[in-house]
């Protein structure tokens, strides 16, 4: 391996205990993080695979097991039931924006909205973004809830993801 080679594949973001290609898709890369497996379970059981290996290009806000574990006592349990797969799927595809937004994009769209910037999900619902105590972005969902990006510019071949520390809600 040339030495430019190594270097290159020591700036793939690790996330999960594993590096992070940005020649993959968002569900080749997200199978290989054990910090996603929640994530990855409940979006085959949404259905969504297909639609996440697709060419995009998605920005998606990634909640890690210990976000889903936040939730009340028996909500994932309850989300993966095949009779709530509309609601899992509402909620997850709250999680998605159309388009590759990286952190930057994101801090443009903060700054240009003088201090937040409102998405819409591909659920249809809103999220807004922005600063949290001047240098963390935030999201706030339409409940009131936030949550951390946590490792931000994780890119895929089919967008970007931004890992998050909370699960955000829509209504």
């Amino acid at each position: 391996m040339a030495i430019s080679s190594a270097v290159a594949a020591m700036n793939n973001p690790m996330v999960g205990g594993k590096e992070m290609f940005p020649a993959k898709n968002i569900i080749q890369n997200a199978v290989n993080s054990s910090d996603h497996t929640t994530l990855v379970a409940a979006v085959k059981a949404a259905g969504l695979v297909d639609t996440l290996e697709g060419p995009g290009p998605f920005t998606v806000f990634a909640p890690t097991n210990e976000a889903f574990d936040k939730l009340p006592a028996g909500t994932v349990d309850s989300l993966l039931k095949p009779e709530n797969k509309s609601l899992l799927t509402k909620v997850l595809t709250y999680h998605v924006v159309a388009g590759r937004l990286s952190s930057s994009d994101l801090l443009k769209k903060i700054r240009d909205g003088n201090g937040t910037a409102e998405l819409t999900t591909v659920e249809g619902g809103k999220l807004w973004v922005m600063l949290h105590d001047g240098k963390h972005i935030m999201l706030k969902d339409e409940k009131g809830g936030t949550a951390l990006v946590t490792i931000a510019n994780v890119f895929q071949s089919n967008g970007v993801i931004h890992v998050i520390d909370t699960v955000v809600m829509p209504n």
